[in-house]
């Protein structure tokens, strides 16, 4: 029996900025659906999940969404205006038997309900944000980069939640590993239009290449045929000149149709150079340490870092991953303990913040001169590596049109600012790259340019990231901040990491405040774990087996949180649609931990 449908879009046009961003488009959202939303940066997701809410009117167009259907979006940047704090935000609106929602999604994104919104980071309030669209118990959820702004245990929080909710869902993000586990049907917006697949993102590449070699091939036998046509005209029209006008009409469409075919997009055109080659040594921590008043953030650390490592450092928001990352670089020094920089080190830093970019500065500006002074340098060069080239040549070879130039770098989308920065940081040499969250705002395509280039580039790498996959693709050696001063060091990436701690990823579910369970180790890989004798559990199911007392322990906090509610013995008479819900709620909590308590005795059992 067919879904029905939950969203609907029909004939949609749209046009933003002077140039038609959506054209004829079609789109459905069905009951159950967990959809990636993807496509190129630029090519209009965003606006798309805005007239799938409702908040943008297209131009011509239907949008449907049936009688008593919720639909709820993930603000980019909540208006928080009348809220004293997250809380209030998070549960305004909310029925007061819905208010455990936002308490369990503020324990698990680790953020404060009783924070004022004057004083809140954009971090925290896109955290709230993210709690009142969970509580809010939609029938179908719009996420735009719900994982931005989140460690690596929010991510791991939230991907649990939406594994487990009833509520259909489309998702927006860069974060693969997010997006393979979670999906199971793909919209591409591409030119303009939408396609739809029913599998999830984790084939979207292969199925995306295999449309792009079929749209290739056709457009190759389209040219074949108006070349031929084109010939038959000039070498035989005259002698039939009445009796093939339908013939010439024909050629003319086909013309039309080549015209009319959109082209695609183009990557960017990403090179680095590490100029010079460093000493072999490139940073020699020993024994390092460093606190802010009564937070620890390092104690006694020892690290070597030598010519073509790939380090990232991970964890939980706030344990200090970018205070380690300016010790290393030494633009921050230790408390105690001793660093040394290796020599010949040329230094590139691409920061979280994009604070190297002047807002008020043009594009051009912030790549031939200095942005702080406003002035533009020496004509229309920019020097690339020692070459000088044409600043707009430059900037197409990042995606940007001729019109952008002279726009300010306010205009830029998160995307476009870390394709400018890249291409600043790009026009000069380096041979000790420091990226401080790139993945942010990138797209997939893009992505996977810059993952070839540290591939094939032979300088050191420092990365901090949460994304998981990027980790794994790009990490020779992964330090591990736990909080409390806590740092391990272990050999390769995310996964490897994985493997080799026989507690798992816990340790990201903990806030960064908490105290650390043991003391740093020195800069060496640590063994992995003995295997359990007679233990015949997968990688998969061992991982799956320690996260499941933590699950456990959750959902039986929303059950006593209920339970509580409901003792109220008046509720019912006096409030029945509430007494109504949180019973259905208790219900769906009890077979939540019937079936994780059935699996966890399961896998118990099954590794002896």
């Amino acid at each position: 029996m067919a879904k029905a449908p939950l969203l609907q879009l029909s004939d949609v046009s749209l046009t933003w900025g002077g140039d038609p961003l959506f054209s004829g488009l079609d789109a459905v959202v069905q009951t159950g659906d967990r959809v990636a939303l993807v496509g190129r940066n630029g090519s209009g997701k965003s606006t798309l999940m805005k007239v799938m809410s409702g908040v943008v009117e297209p131009d011509t167009g239907a949008r449907t969404v049936p009688a008593g259907t919720t639909v709820a979006r993930l603000e980019q940047e909540p208006e928080m205006a009348g809220c004293e704090t997250l809380g209030d935000y998070a549960m305004a609106g909310l029925d007061p038997s819905e208010e455990w929602r936002v308490e369990a999604a503020a324990e698990g994104l680790d953020f404060d309900p009783d924070r004022p919104v004057a004083t809140a980071s954009g971090g925290e309030r896109r955290r709230a944000a993210l709690a009142r669209l969970l509580a809010e118990d939609a029938d179908l959820m719009l996420l735009d980069e719900p994982t931005n702004h989140l460690d690596i245990g929010a991510i791991r929080w939230l991907e649990d939640r939406l594994a487990e909710t009833r509520a259909a869902f489309v998702l927006i993000s860069h974060d693969r590993a997010f997006l393979s586990r979670l999906t199971r049907a793909t919209l591409w917006l591409d030119r303009g239009q939408v396609r739809r697949q029913e599998a999830g993102f984790a084939s979207f590449e292969e199925w995306r290449e295999k449309t792009w070699a079929e749209e290739d091939e056709a457009l190759h036998k389209l040219d074949r045929k108006i070349k031929a046509e084109a010939r038959w005209a000039v070498e035989g029209i005259s002698a039939r000149r009445k009796r093939n006008q339908g013939r010439v009409r024909a050629l003319q469409a086909l013309r039309e149709e080549r015209a009319g075919a959109i082209r695609r997009q183009g990557t960017a055109d990403l090179e680095i150079d590490s100029g010079r080659t460093s000493g072999k040594l490139v940073v020699d921590a020993k024994n390092i340490s460093k606190r802010f008043g009564d937070k620890e953030i390092l104690g006694d650390f020892t690290i070597r870092v030598q010519r073509g490592d790939r380090l990232a450092l991970v964890g939980p928001n706030g344990a200090g991953k970018t205070t380690l990352l300016n010790m290393l670089i030494g633009t921050e020094a230790p408390d105690s303990g001793t660093i040394r920089l290796g020599t010949n080190l040329e230094l590139a830093v691409f920061d979280q913040t994009r604070a190297q970019l002047d807002p008020d500065a043009t594009l051009w500006e912030s790549l031939t001169g200095d942005p702080a002074t406003r002035i533009a340098g020496k004509g229309d060069q920019v020097m690339v590596r020692g070459t000088p080239r044409n600043v707009v040549s430059y900037l197409k070879d990042f995606l940007f049109d001729e019109s952008q130039a002279r726009a300010p770098v306010r205009a830029l989308s998160g995307g476009e600012r870390a394709r400018l920065l890249l291409a600043r940081i790009m026009a000069h040499e380096a041979n000790l790259l420091v990226l401080d969250e790139p993945t942010n705002d990138l797209d997939i395509e893009t992505l996977d340019l810059l993952q070839d280039l540290l591939g094939e580039y032979d300088g050191t790498v420092l990365l901090v990231s949460h994304d998981r996959d990027f980790i794994d693709r790009i990490a020779t050696q992964t330090v591990v901040m736990e909080g409390g001063g806590t740092a391990t060091l272990y050999a390769g990436g995310w996964t490897d990491m994985l493997a080799q701690r026989p507690e798992g990823d816990a340790i990201f579910t903990a806030a960064a405040s908490a105290p650390a369970p043991a003391p740093a180790t020195k800069a060496k890989a640590e063994p992995a774990p003995a295997a359990k004798p007679g233990g015949t559990l997968s990688f998969t199911e061992k991982h799956r087996l320690e996260e499941l007392p933590g699950e456990i322990e959750r959902i039986e906090a929303e059950i006593a949180k209920l339970e509580q509610l409901l003792s109220d013995p008046q509720l019912f008479t006096k409030e029945p649609a509430k007494f109504r819900k949180a019973t259905e709620a208790l219900a769906t909590r009890q077979d939540a931990l019937s079936s994780a308590e059935s699996e966890w005795l399961t896998l118990e059992e099954k590794a002896g």
